[in-house]
């Protein structure tokens, strides 16, 4: 094996934002990105692909509230949801993957692992629930549930005068997968894993797993997937080609070559936006400070040229 990476696609790599989100427009967006990767391959990359379900598990909570209220169908809890929309994703993913590798003549074998990610019950996160998660409601919708389920609910990022349930999203500590997702690419195969951050669970007094209503951060889980793995790379493609400084301002600067000591000090100045590139920073630090060789941070279609996006390594190249 020559280099291991893991490959983190964004939520556009499935779903933009104009979309309606039909299968078929799914699918073509999961096979421009796919054909992407085929330059890594070819170049002797393993490849661990992880993904987002931000819209998706959005839509199984949707149809959760849609099945009760008509059909008192009993609703299944987030961690199932979330396990729901691993298995959906990644076997489209999947499947997507072995047509374009058999369009190439590339004969690799490709597998999708539900995957559990440990976190710890006592997370600061828990007492300060954030991460917005389903559909929009109105505000007598949302006190009408927050009394009927314990929900917690805050204003839409997206609609005027809506409300959102929000979860904890607690920080990943270990990918309870990783010796079998290095076992199966260490061999040659394309892992598919830790869809969406993975499921967050924990382990109670007795060494049994137990579930908690969470998420965890996709970029997150990516980059300790990588360091549990000992991967050589880590890639994070999202919708711009590079991290920019003060993205959207007049002081906009483009930042190609990051060594680790000056990432840090961006990063803790406030330099990155908070919940969206400013997560890819950290998941990117946190792999570099294990060992990891270099983090990527671009869009899929530059992969090509090795040279393109925003590189972080512990030193300058």
């Amino acid at each position: 094996m020559e280099k291991l990476a893991v490959v983190a696609l964004g939520g556009n790599a499935l779903l933009r934002d104009n979309e309606e989100g039909t299968i078929e427009q799914q699918e073509l967006n999961a096979t421009e990105t796919v054909e992407n990767l085929i330059h890594l391959i070819k170049d002797g990359y393993e490849l661990v692909i992880t993904h987002g379900n931000g819209p998706q598990v959005g839509n199984i909570l949707m149809r959760n509230d849609a099945g009760e209220k008509m059909y008192q169908i009993a609703p299944m809890p987030l961690d199932i949801c979330v396990a729901d929309s691993q298995g959906g994703i990644g076997y489209m993913i999947e499947r997507i993957v072995r047509n374009v590798l058999n369009k190439y003549g590339i004969r690799k074998n490709v597998i999708t692992m539900v995957t559990l990610v440990e976190v710890d019950k006592n997370d600061p996160a828990f007492k300060n629930p954030s991460k917005r998660i389903g559909k929009t409601y109105t505000k007598k919708e949302a006190e009408r549930l927050s009394q009927e389920k314990n929900w917690i609910f805050k204003s839409s990022s997206k609609v005027k005068d809506g409300y959102q349930r929000v979860v904890p999203s607690p920080a990943p500590i270990e990918i309870i997968n990783k010796e079998t997702i290095e076992l199966l690419v260490n061999n040659g195969n394309i892992v598919i894993a830790a869809g969406g951050g993975g499921i967050p669970v924990y382990y109670d007094e007795e060494g049994n797993v137990r579930t908690l209503d969470a998420v965890i951060d996709k970029d997150r889980a990516s980059g300790l997937l990588a360091k549990n793995i000992c991967a050589d790379e880590l890639y994070i493609l999202t919708d711009v080609s590079f991290i920019y400084k003060d993205y959207g301002l007049p002081t906009q600067e483009k930042l190609e070559f990051l060594n680790y000591a000056d990432t840090m000090k961006y990063l803790d100045a406030g330099t990155f936006a908070e919940g969206t590139m400013e997560p890819k920073i950290r998941a990117c630090l946190d792999f570099i400070k294990s060992g990891g060789k270099k983090s990527v941070i671009t869009e899929a279609k530059q992969l090509e040229d090795k040279s393109y996006g925003s590189k972080i390594t512990m030193e300058y190249d």
